[in-house]
């Protein structure tokens, strides 16, 4: 950390600067800025004039050489979309902007002491007229001028000698091969850690600084000379956060039935929406049942490129769907969701921080992780993202720290680590975003973006996980993306290995398919003209040249979207606007965690809950589904145990007899006993298996299992040895927690004389890893009044088709 003190130091934070707005006024009053009417522009364009409908405006004067916060939040609730931008009165520069979909904003941006600024707030849509204003002005001591930052090739011919190079703390790239890995020093602790290591390196590019600079250079000078780039949008350069966000939202006003702008459910630690598009024909009905294909970026800051793949895929879709069939075809048979920045705060640190004393390059243009303080020592905790005293090394590598093997090797430790998991699996809002988003969506497919290195990956991240079942499709598809943009395509650890990746968390929990794109060849963020142009268009000098580039790539994956054989579907009827659910909920193992030592610790347990909604049509239905059984239980069934499981029990039978019920859970009546399941680090439950048997054919008796929530998360079949005088409900590698048993009578062979029932609990140690097993969704059904009116378990495998009929019509619903 030497180099990092002697680059950056502490700074104070100064509250909302009262007396430097101008003119001087109540507090109060100054914070609320209003407009009557909404007016839909771009705020960050230009400084308007004062009283320009829409906009409302306040002059203020920094207080300190360092950094300015202006912050907009919601003052009358919820439905006002507001934007912000700040700007230098003497030349009308932009020095900070900020244009998410609610009012929730934050502009940044580095201003110089006695600087005369004007706040400017735009009122973009909603009914808000009104928000409040938040002003700090942040010290930031002058950065000086950075260490030599340099890329080498680390020489790794083995597997092991990859992982020793993990374990270095260095800023290790996407960039490898079979023999090597290219790495970022970025400085002189940096090159004597490598040196020590006795590692052999090749220098790749001896002044990252000076490359930067040639490619802004570079950038300009295509910008000048290019009124329009060959790219959907047009665009000649690399976009702002805030352009990328007003951008997105203008897609969907302007087409409102083919895009709606949305943001994720969790902000982030600087308090920034994650905003995202969803494009499809009545993109309104998000319950149409279509298979979506999801496309992300920015899990790492400084690849700028991804973010501009991103947005481009929007603009392909949305200018596609009227001029071009493919397109039109495609968009209408599936959903798409583009989330270009998973990592804002990142992001719009790299993008958008301050330029060094030196002008070498931007302070935290490298900057690769969120900005987390977890783990961090109390002295590097203080001070924003954009300025603080760890610089750009405090954060957490949001593509280490999915559940998906999380803790296993592949992931750093340290918090100034450029691969640091976080403490725990899902600790960060970006990769909980992502989770959310594709939990609560049957997302069939999934590109997530990175730069550089010319790869098309694919799951697993670590070579100790057997490659799945569905491997040989997964490849083909694979392998024919990778022939439209000239890349590699191959499994990710053969790149090295990875813990607590994306893939490796959607895959495994869903079973849709998941890949990592490596964007070039050259560098973070190279030339706009190759990077994202060449690379998109598949024209010269990519190595997609004349095959279609990723544009081509994308529409072969949003093809495969559409591909019934490549997903599952679930096929019925039900009464137009009926609500069918799909329901999963499950715990997942990460890796042993790994420590510092070298030692493991056991393996933290996850709740994932998949949930997805039909809106029925009415009538006949499709719904496109991935598996029923995910793959990690499919092809990792089993785990040794780590304590006994929990002991069981017999099951009191309640007084008195619940009247016939065939209709449940249309029909609630039941008898109804609580129980819980337990966890580590008490008891390991792989099964817990409920029975309930009459004694004799007399009796017909059902069990379902309701969690806390009153959901249905098991339900007994009939045991055929038994033909209706026992049925069994098992849940598989139960969630700890507390639930309800719903012994339904379903129907009595002599009504004069019923038959009771009598049952038990009982609790199974996890097996040894078998193959094999399949699983179930639950699928209810519920009126147009939310009255649940049936529920079955659904199996489905891949390519294959289900019939559900009859789940929405208990009237006429046979016996199981």
């Amino acid at each position: 950390m030497g180099s990092l003190k002697r680059t950056v130091t502490a700074l104070a934070i100064t509250s909302l600067v009262v007396l430097a707005l101008t003119p001087p006024v109540a507090v109060a009053e100054q914070r609320v800025l209003r407009a009557d009417q909404a007016v839909a522009r771009p705020c960050h364009a230009a400084l308007l004039a004062g009283g320009t409908p829409g906009t409302d405006r306040r002059e203020v004067r920094s207080t300190v050489d360092g950094l300015v916060h202006a912050r907009l939040r919601e003052r009358e609730g919820p439905g006002g979309d507001w934007d912000v931008a700040v700007f230098a009165k003497a030349d009308g520069r932009v020095v900070a902007a900020s244009s998410a979909l609610r009012s929730q904003e934050l502009a940044e941006g580095a201003v110089k002491k006695d600087q005369v600024l004007v706040v400017q707030a735009c009122r973009y849509g909603g009914a808000a007229r009104t928000v409040t204003l938040g002003l700090d002005f942040l010290a930031v001591p002058p950065v000086g001028p950075a260490e030599r930052a340099e890329l080498v090739r680390v020489e790794t011919p083995r597997q092991a000698d990859k992982g020793k190079l993990m374990g270095l703390g260095l800023d290790v790239t996407e960039k490898a091969d079979a023999t090597g890995v290219v790495v970022v020093l970025n400085g002189d602790d940096d090159r004597k850690k490598l040196r020590d290591s006795g590692m052999g390196y090749q220098v790749v590019d001896a002044d990252l600084a000076k490359t930067t600079r040639a490619y802004a250079e570079a950038d300009k000078a295509y910008a000048s000379r290019t009124a329009s780039s060959t790219l959907p949008s047009g665009r000649t350069s690399y976009r702002t956060l805030y352009e990328v966000n007003y951008e997105l939202k203008e897609l969907a006003r302007r087409n409102p039935a083919l895009a709606k702008a949305v943001t994720a459910p969790h902000p982030t630690l600087e308090g920034r929406d994650v905003v995202g598009l969803e494009i499809a024909r009545d993109v309104a009905n998000s319950g149409d049942g279509r298979p979506v294909f999801f496309l992300m970026g920015a899990h790492h800051a400084r690849e700028w490129p991804t973010v501009e793949h991103s947005v481009e895929w929007a603009y392909e879709l949305i200018n596609g769907y009227g001029a071009d069939a493919e397109i039109r075809s495609l968009v209408d048979r599936t959903r798409n969701l583009i989330v270009p920045v998973v990592n804002p705060d990142g992001f719009s640190v790299s993008r958008e921080g301050r330029r060094g004393d030196s002008g070498d390059k931007f302070a935290y243009e490298w900057k690769r992780k969120n900005c987390s303080v977890h783990d961090s020592p109390p002295e590097y905790r203080t001070g924003v993202c954009a300025g603080n005293p760890a610089g750009w090394r405090r954060g957490v590598d949001p593509n280490r720290n999915y559940g998906g093997f999380w803790g296993g090797a592949g992931a750093e430790m340290r918090w100034d680590g450029e691969g640091y998991r976080g403490p725990g699996p899902f600790s960060e809002p970006e990769s909980r975003n992502i989770r959310d988003m594709v939990s609560t969506r049957q997302v069939t497919n999934l590109i997530t973006l990175h730069t550089f290195s010319n790869l098309v990956l694919r799951p697993p991240g670590n070579s100790d996980v057997q490659s799945s079942a569905d491997e040989p499709a997964y490849k083909a598809l694979g392998d024919k993306m990778a022939s439209r943009n000239g890349y590699v395509s191959q499994r990710i650890w053969e790149l090295y290995t990875v813990s607590g990746g994306t893939e490796d968390w959607s895959y495994w929990a869903t079973g849709g398919f998941g890949f990592t794109f490596e964007i070039g060849h050259e560098h973070f963020h190279p030339a706009y003209a190759n990077a994202v142009v060449a690379e998109y268009t598949g024209t010269a000098p990519a190595a997609g040249a004349g095959k279609g580039g990723n544009r081509r790539a994308f529409l072969d994956m949003l093809g495969n979207t559409a591909d019934a054989s490549a997903h599952s579907t679930v096929v019925g009827s039900a009464p137009r606007g009926y609500q069918l659910k799909l329901r999963k909920s499950f715990q997942t193992p990460t890796s042993p965690v790994v420590q510092p030592d070298g030692g493991t610790t056991p393996p933290i347990y996850y709740t994932d809950r998949l949930e997805s909604t039909l809106t029925a049509p009415g009538g006949r239905f499709e719904w496109a589904v991935n598996p029923s059984t995910r793959p990690y239980v499919g092809d990792r069934i089993g785990r040794t145990p780590l304590a006994p499981a929990q002991p069981g029990f017999a099951l009191a039978n309640p007084p008195g007899m619940p009247p016939v019920n065939p209709a449940f859970p249309a029909d609630p009546a039941a008898e109804r006993i609580p129980f819980t399941i337990k966890g580590l680090p008490q008891h390991d439950n792989g099964q817990v298996r409920v029975t309930v048997s009459s004694r004799t054919a007399n009796g017909d008796w059902d069990v379902y299992i309701l969690d806390e929530d009153g959901h249905i998360v098991g339900a007994s079949a009939t045991d055929p040895l038994y033909a209706g005088v026992r049925e069994r409900a098992v849940l598989l590698d139960p969630v700890p927690g507390d639930y309800t048993l719903a012994v339904v009578n379903y129907g009595q062979a002599d009504p004069a004389n019923p038959e009771d029932w009598s049952g038990a609990v009982e609790f199974v140690q996890p097996q040894q890893p078998v193959h094999g097993t399949r699983e179930a969704y639950t699928l209810t059904c519920a009126d147009r009044s939310g009255n649940l009116v049936g529920t079955r378990d659904v199996f489905v495998d891949r390519g294959q088709t289900t019939d559900v009929t009859g789940v929405c019509e208990p009237a006429r619903r046979g016996r199981r």
